[in-house]
């Protein structure tokens, strides 16, 4: 996921568990509508939704906001740009995650085969 450029200007993330929509909004610097707004255009964002449809946040879904308030803020992406690049990321993300699964079970398997013994 990207790190965005303001974290530094930005209060820290407490400790917490979940987040209300006004908690996430001081947090990210954003409005609670334009959280409302950006739940349905960014599938990444889906907060849990309890009693009388409150939402919840927890600690990933306000990074990922943190993202995207970068990449519309900041980095002058449109909402289409911004979707594409965070869907990209993730993407590349599970890729590697893929990768790295594929190499260690690689390597359990010539594990065993060192247990083994050569062939005869």
């Amino acid at each position: 996921m990207l790190e965005p450029s303001h974290n530094n200007e930005l209060p820290a993330i407490p400790g917490k568990r979940y987040f209300t929509i006004g908690e996430v909004s001081e947090l990210c610097a954003v409005k609670p509508h334009v959280l409302r707004y950006w739940e349905q255009e960014f599938p990444q964002l889906k907060p849990v939704k309890r009693r009388g449809n409150r939402r919840y946040y927890q600690r990933e879904d306000v990074l990922t906001i943190r993202t995207i308030r970068s990449l519309l803020y900041e980095q002058g992406y449109t909402i289409g740009g911004a979707r594409q690049r965070m869907t990209e990321e993730r993407d590349a993300g599970g890729a590697q995650a893929a990768h790295a699964d594929l190499q260690d079970a690689i390597r359990e398997l010539e594990d065993v085969l060192e247990i083994l013994g050569p062939a005869k």
